[in-house]
């Protein structure tokens, strides 16, 4: 459920949003449903909550979806009221209080306008240098920053520091960055820290050039135009803060970091919580949905939603078995991964 958490626009508003856009692309809906299913099933197994509790996790969440297909809005902070929704309660209420000393000492260990170098952050090249340079020199980017702070005027920008940022195994051989802005004249200088991320080819399942002609779509071309288009299509309070660009010759995803987005970690939950999570959360992804279709698609894809229900079970049948084999393949895997690190 990280996918999935407190994002932050501009002007300081919070919702839970959809918060990894990397693989966006547009397909079939359906696959969103399953994922969220499947890590809604993961965290059930997690808690140790018995088989019967996600089946009622999957009729909740298709409850909360279908209800969000027919009223396609942002999905308010206020929804998450009732004793069942307590740690999706915590979650808003830890992300309202973060300010800018939380995001720094969690991403560059400090308030001091410096990003340490180490194992995270890695000395940048002359070229890397002047490139990021010159990217925040660029009138695109001086917009975008200007529409985030509210600024009637321009104000200075500068980059007061950057490194390359090395988060994990796929950061190797692609172009990730911190850099961290001062803006402003110095007696009222604010920083801010943007993430600059290479954009690449989508791995998800995505409709084919000829389906979307027939129904006169199309898909950028363009990696970061990609991620961008669907994150503003997706979570428009994430998506506002994302300009695609290019850095080295490459795609980039340019995003301003809020101290208020959060990663969704829910420990410890009952059955109550987890029922109500799943059909919380999964109202988030409908109206992600819903606000990319018309009212005749809507009726259309909750119709077919509708369909294949069997008499033990209030959701349909593909998404049930989909589940139940997806889980048990992760199962084998994990198993298999320690048969092999216990006798290497």
């Amino acid at each position: 459920m990280g996918n999935l958490g407190p994002v932050a626009s501009h002007d300081g508003r919070i919702e839970i949003e959809i918060r990894d856009v990397d693989q966006t692309v547009i397909g079939n809906p359906a696959h969103d449903i399953v994922r969220l299913a499947l890590s809604l099933a993961s965290a059930a197994r997690g808690n140790d909550l018995p088989g019967v509790t996600t089946a009622q996790m999957l009729e909740h969440m298709m409850e909360g979806y279908l209800r969000a297909l027919q009223r396609p809005v942002a999905t308010a902070a206020d929804d998450a009221s009732g004793d069942d929704l307590a740690p999706i309660q915590r979650a808003l209420e830890l992300s309202s209080r973060r300010s800018w000393r939380h995001l720094a000492t969690e991403r560059i260990k400090g308030v001091k306008p410096v990003i340490p170098l180490g194992k995270r952050f890695w000395l940048l090249a002359d070229n890397e240098r002047a490139a990021i340079e010159a990217l925040f020199r660029e009138e695109a980017t001086l917009e975008m920053l200007k529409k985030l702070a509210g600024d009637r005027e321009p104000r200075k920008v500068k980059v007061a520091d950057a490194a390359y940022w090395m988060k994990g195994c796929s950061s190797l051989g692609k172009l990730r960055y911190a850099v961290l802005l001062a803006v402003g004249k110095r007696e009222e200088r604010e920083y801010r820290l943007v993430d600059i991320k290479e954009a690449v080819d989508a791995a998800a399942p995505a409709a084919s050039r000829q389906a979307l002609k027939k129904i006169g779509m199309t898909q950028p071309e363009n990696f970061a135009e990609r991620v961008v288009t669907g994150a503003r299509a997706l979570a428009p309070y994430l998506g506002e803060r994302m300009l695609a660009s290019n850095l080295l010759s490459r795609p980039v995803v340019v995003r301003e970091l809020m101290p208020q987005d959060l990663k969704l970690e829910i420990d410890a939950l009952t059955r109550e919580e987890a029922v109500g999570a799943a059909r919380f959360l999964a109202a988030v992804v409908g109206k992600a949905h819903a606000r990319q279709m018309d009212a005749a698609t809507r009726k259309r894809w909750s119709a077919e939603l509708k369909r294949n229900h069997s008499k033990s079970l209030n959701a349909p049948g593909w998404l049930w078995k989909s589940v139940v084999e997806l889980v048990a393949e992760h199962e084998v895997a994990y198993l298999e991964h320690c048969r092999r690190y216990a006798i290497a």
